[in-house]
């Protein structure tokens, strides 16, 4: 289908332009009911930015009723949750930098890990920074930016930080023989619940995080300056490194496969990932997995799928440890809270077990935002709003999100979006091409969303979720499956699959790509995807050759 880059393009040019006016209709920054009510709170609304590794909505508040994360529900509750979220990359360091600095990867030019976007494609400001020149103390705990040179070894200090960012002395025997296995011997295994006692230094990272956290948070209490903290979790991401009692959570006969498990017939190979990364981990190793498609033995994927789950109640006491400190300091008047992912991470969805795709489990992640007196009543002198929460409690309090927006809204809206919230100036959008321009956003501002409660849900300003879109693209070495596929270095990608989801389908046109000149050629179709999601929400059934597939592109054309 020769002509689909055309309708990739035509589509995306008719589609932004649609989101730009829709926003431009919207009631200026100055005048929203948002900031009249935040004007009720003396002085400038602090930040608390935590930021997930690997997490996929499979959260208590997202629908997923086998998962316990009640103190994330419990943030949802007070908060606005917007559904369908999705990421511009699925890998680490592209989608970090994406969102930070409220540009598209094709803007950032990084694609891998490999790379300084200050250096390579342009002098562009951050959201840390920007609060920072805006009189914000700002601060990183964790990881927050992707570690490397994607940050120039220093998580982009010191433009984004007040003072040196800090990253947990025990993140250095994340990849480490620390997993005993059933030999009694120590491996460097995928499946590592442990005996923190037992590890080196009797910790785990993401613990170091949140009292490092906290104990910024007490500081900052006495200050005369607003802070800016963002707090980086390690967990879910591989190795699935947790303390073993959170293992009782999940019994291995309760759970149950991907319900889409096998890889679908009509998958173009270059879609798929062969998740080599988990492959490397001694405990795959051992199971001599075939080249690239597996499949993985079907009791190991129900350990991979527990030991993800684990992970994820894990990561929910610290950030309900980091709420609740937030709220016995007094601080959850006068501080937003964003929740989000970087990316997702299949679990045996179409065979895969990694993120690097464009499907919606590597691409979808939870965003939600907490604003003190709209988002939630202002506390009570003495009410905690986010009162710890044990996830082994037997009986736990379902918690509904504060409120729900079905829009599809992309994550690198995260910069304009919590600027505007705290009151300052959001950023222009950007010109194209803007690799001279230091401060711009090509995402939305999603503040139109706050105002809803205050307007009486004006149905001009709902907005109607079908002229909502997100895209998402990935990078790939050749047309078939090979041992670089996840993460290929920029100079050996040949094909990028540009990705458009709407709320009625997800179209994936893979293109040529020349890395030298970090131009697609869409005239140069390698293969294409097409998903009808009401029909076909799993994305299992590939219409793109199909008749009805083609009378829908045929239809998008002008």
């Amino acid at each position: 289908m020769p002509r689909a880059g055309q309708c990739l393009l035509w589509l995306g040019l008719v589609l932004a332009s649609v989101c730009a006016s829709l926003e431009s209709a919207a009631p200026s920054n100055s005048t929203t009911g948002a900031a009249l009510a935040l004007a009720q709170i003396s002085g400038p609304l602090n930040v608390l930015l935590i930021i997930v590794d690997d997490l996929r909505p499979s959260l208590g508040c997202y629908g997923d009723k086998a998962i316990r994360s009640p103190n994330i529900d419990q943030l949802a509750s007070r908060s606005l949750l917007f559904q369908n979220a999705f990421a511009q990359q699925a890998v680490c360091a592209p989608s970090r930098v994406s969102f930070l600095t409220g540009r598209r990867p094709d803007t950032t030019r990084l694609y891998d890990f490999n790379s300084y976007w200050r250096i390579h494609a342009g002098n562009f400001s951050t959201i840390p920074q920007y609060f920072k020149e805006n009189g914000y103390v700002t601060m990183s705990v964790g990881k927050v930016f992707h570690p490397g040179i994607s940050s120039n070894y220093s998580d982009d200090s010191p433009y984004s930080w007040s003072f040196p960012p800090y990253h947990p002395s025990s993140e250095k025997y994340e990849n480490t023989k620390t997993c005993r296995g059933p030999d009694g011997q120590l491996h460097a295994n995928l499946l590592c619940p442990v005996d923190v006692a037992d590890v080196p230094e009797g910790t785990l990272p993401d613990k170091q995080s949140t009292e490092q956290a906290i104990r910024l948070l007490e500081k900052m209490k006495t200050s005369a300056s607003p802070f800016f903290l963002a707090v980086g979790y390690h967990k879910p991401h591989i190795p699935f490194r947790y303390p073993k009692e959170f293992q009782k959570l999940y019994p291995l006969e309760n759970i149950t496969l991907a319900p889409d498990p096998q890889v679908p017939a009509g998958l173009p190979p270059v879609a798929y990932n062969p998740w080599m990364d988990i492959r490397q981990r001694e405990d795959v190793q051992a199971l001599n997995l075939s080249v690239p498609y597996g499949p993985i033995p079907v009791d190991f994927q129900r350990k991979i799928r527990q030991s993800y789950f684990a992970s994820v109640s894990y990561l929910d006491t610290q950030v309900g440890h980091l709420l609740s400190a937030l709220d016995d300091l007094q601080l959850t008047n006068s501080t937003i809270i964003a929740f989000a992912s970087d990316h997702g991470w299949a679990l045996g969805e179409h065979g895969e077990w990694a993120k690097y795709s464009n499907f919606d489990v590597a691409t979808r992640v939870p965003l939600m935002f907490y604003v003190p007196g709209r988002t939630a009543p202002l506390p009570e002198a003495g009410e905690e709003l986010f009162p710890y929460i044990d996830p082994f409690d037997s009986v736990l309090e379902l918690m509904e999100p504060g409120r729900r927006v079905m829009d599809l809204v992309e994550l690198l809206s995260l910069s304009p979006t919590l600027a505007g919230l705290a009151g300052l100036h959001v950023p222009p959008r950007c010109p194209v091409p803007s690799f001279h321009v230091q401060l711009c956003r090509e995402g939305q501002n999603l503040g139109k969303h706050f105002q809803l409660q205050d307007l009486g849900e004006d149905p001009h300003l709902r907005g109607n979720p079908r002229e909502s879109i997100a895209y998402s693209q990935y990078p790939r070495p050749a047309d078939y499956p090979q041992w670089n596929s996840d993460k290929p270095s920029l100079k050996d990608i040949k094909v990028m699959g540009y990705s458009i989801r709407t709320i009625d389908y997800r179209y994936t046109v893979w293109v040529g790509f020349d890395p030298r000149e970090f131009l697609a050629n869409f005239s140069d179709v390698h293969a294409g995807e097409l998903y009808f999601v009401d029909s076909d929400p799993l994305q299992d059934h590939n219409m793109y050759n199909d008749s009805q597939g083609r009378d829908l592109l045929q239809s998008l054309m002008p």
